[in-house]
């Protein structure tokens, strides 16, 4: 692993304990191919969400990601695809996963998504958190349809957690990911970010996505416990921390004012020692 993947670890390890916890219980190998992808994506999000570049600079920014791209799979890549060729090679990593999260960024870049129709949101959810996982079960060394099921279901049982988790931060910038059908259930009309948060009715349209994060967990471990070939034990710290998040916001609501739901470190070392991932 470079340096430079060692300091991102690092920083994401203070940032986000869990992530950072959940790739160093892998082989060295295969957490440094993660960290690679992680690199990649934390790349390609930024140009979606730091202010300044017009519309049109963001889109051509992830147009040259996807020349880049191209020039990584035609065997010349770039400085910085660099770190991800080894990992293409090794665990024969697709192509198609990596503009599906270029594709995913680039519906952020297109428009402010506001209140979009669950098949949106769905589609969504496939190019930014499945089609990640779709990179990572190929490094956990899992079989194609275990691999793929589990990448469909936790990939979405994440990324909607974290939509649940990040409601003001995404009103903040103009956004709103409920879809409209939770919003709809509840008598809720506006798509306006900041007035769906103020709405008393909000807490039971997040109700309404997580209880569909829950099946995506269930799903998700169903497939772990079945014990296919692979290293699970960091896509099982992964849905047992975020489950455990999920359900922390259940238990105090998403009624304003709201405080980002949290694992500490004690917590999360009790996860790990308890399920037995060392």
């Amino acid at each position: 692993m470079s340096a430079d993947l060692e300091q991102a670890a690092g920083a994401a390890g203070a940032a986000g304990s869990s992530f950072y916890a959940a790739m160093r219980l892998m082989p060295r190998p295969e957490r440094a191919a993660m960290f690679a992808i992680y690199a990649f994506c934390r790349k390609v999000d930024d140009i979606a969400d730091e202010p300044g570049p017009s519309r049109a600079e963001r889109r051509a920014a992830l147009e040259a990601w996807r020349a880049d791209l191209a020039a990584l799979f035609g065997g010349e890549p770039t400085g910085r695809t660099a770190d991800l060729a080894e990992p293409v090679l090794r665990y024969g990593l697709e192509r198609e996963d990596f503009l599906a999260v270029v594709d995913g960024m680039e519906m952020d870049v297109d428009e402010d998504i506001r209140a979009p129709a669950f098949e949106k949101l769905d589609l969504y959810c496939d190019r930014v958190a499945s089609a990640v996982g779709r990179l990572s079960v190929r490094i956990f060394g899992m079989d194609a349809d275990p691999g793929v099921r589990l990448a469909h279901h936790l990939g979405r049982a994440l990324q909607l957690t974290n939509i649940l988790r990040d409601l003001d931060e995404d009103a903040a910038i103009g956004r709103l990911y409920l879809p409209a059908e939770a919003l709809s259930a509840v008598g809720v009309e506006t798509a306006d970010p900041q007035t769906v948060l103020g709405d008393p009715a909000i807490d039971q349209a997040c109700r309404w996505l997580a209880a569909i994060a829950h099946r995506h967990y269930r799903e998700a471990d169903l497939v772990m416990a079945a014990r296919p070939a692979g290293r699970l034990r960091t896509p099982r710290l992964m849905s047992a921390v975020y489950g455990q998040i999920l359900a922390a916001m259940e238990a105090e609501g998403w009624s304003a004012p709201r405080r980002r739901a949290k694992i500490g470190r004690g917590r999360l070392m009790w996860i790990i020692l308890t399920r037995g991932l060392f």
